[in-house]
């Protein structure tokens, strides 16, 4: 008789059944997330489509265009993060894919993990495609700040700026909030060796990138027409309820609620951003039970309507292996 240890392995062979299971998970996992997300926020889900029975389908249908718009920009923010030259098309199912991820995880992780895959297939080494999502997602913010600040420039009298800016305490709360955040990052970047490293060739990038007009164009112009896309979307909205504010109250309204609540870590800022554009709107003379229906319908269009064929795009994606 062999010892235990001489006896010969059989190697376990996976059954047909487990591999294929295997296989077909990453396809179903993003309709297991949207079937949970309807569990939770089921209530504004039937809100939502209730509104869209009386309201002006013109308006509606504008609305729309303005969200597909919002991915163009998405994808040219993204292209013009790499130097590499990314296919559009490709690109463009990538981010239409990740605004279903981006809508399940806080922080806009699903994106990120989505549009990361998607460059690595591309050949984009790891490193230079973390450098582009970190430079991605300090472009956006910087982008939305100069966009809000033209608008108090070109209209100071006609927004009501004392009915939006935050308290001294908000303000002392989120300055605190800010300081912590770079501190942190400076402590990693001093102390975390690959950190380091990824910094020097985020900055290697940003150089490049900086010299290409191209490149420009589309990091900064992309993130800058992207909120004002969403400010389209939400004005169309208002306008098939019957929202009687103009296009640059309900813009600068989006602006000022997405930048302040826009640090909370909500999937795809839903929650905090809404309660504060609901306010808002309302600082601007419309009503609360319109301004809620906007809000709400500003959702659908932007989450409910695209989430289910972002998550079969997405599988499509996976099963094709450009994801």
């Amino acid at each position: 008789m062999l010892p235990l240890e001489d006896a010969p392995r059989s190697e376990a062979v996976p059954r047909p059944e487990v591999t294929r299971l295997l296989r077909t998970a990453p396809l179903l996992l993003p309709l297991l997330l949207i079937a949970a997300w309807l569990l939770i926020d089921r209530r504004s889900a039937y809100d939502g489509a209730a509104l869209f029975v009386a309201a002006d389908p013109w308006w509606l249908l504008a609305g729309v265009l303005f969200t597909g718009l919002g991915w163009v920009s998405a994808a040219c923010v993204r292209q013009g993060a790499v130097p590499e030259p990314l296919p559009p098309g490709p690109l463009l199912a990538s981010q239409f894919a990740a605004g279903a991820a981006n809508h399940v995880l806080p922080a806009s992780i699903g994106a990120h993990a989505v549009t990361l895959r998607f460059l690595q297939r591309q050949g984009v080494p790891l490193a230079r495609a973390t450098a582009s999502l970190a430079l991605y997602s300090l472009v956006r913010p910087v982008a939305k700040t100069f966009v809000l600040v033209a608008f108090v420039v070109a209209s100071p009298g006609l927004l009501h700026l004392g009915d939006l800016v935050p308290d001294r305490r908000t303000l002392f709360l989120a300055a605190a909030a800010m300081a912590l955040g770079l501190l942190t990052v400076a402590l990693l970047v001093t102390f975390v060796r690959p950190l380091r490293g990824l910094v020097r060739t985020a900055l290697t990038d940003v150089r490049l990138l900086h010299t290409r007009p191209c490149r420009i164009l589309a990091l900064w112009g992309g993130a800058a027409a992207a909120p004002l896309l969403q400010a389209c979307v939400i004005f169309s909205v208002g306008a098939a309820l019957g929202l009687s504010l103009s296009w640059t109250q309900v813009a600068f309204a989006f602006l000022a609620a997405s930048t302040m609540a826009g640090a909370v870590p909500a999937p795809g800022g839903i929650g905090p951003v809404d309660a504060a554009l609901v306010l808002a709107l309302v600082a601007f003379g419309t009503t609360m039970g319109l301004a809620t229906a906007t809000v709400v319908g500003y959702r659908v269009l932007t989450v409910w309507v695209p989430l289910l064929p972002g998550a079969l795009v997405l599988s499509e994606l996976v099963r094709r292996k450009v994801l």
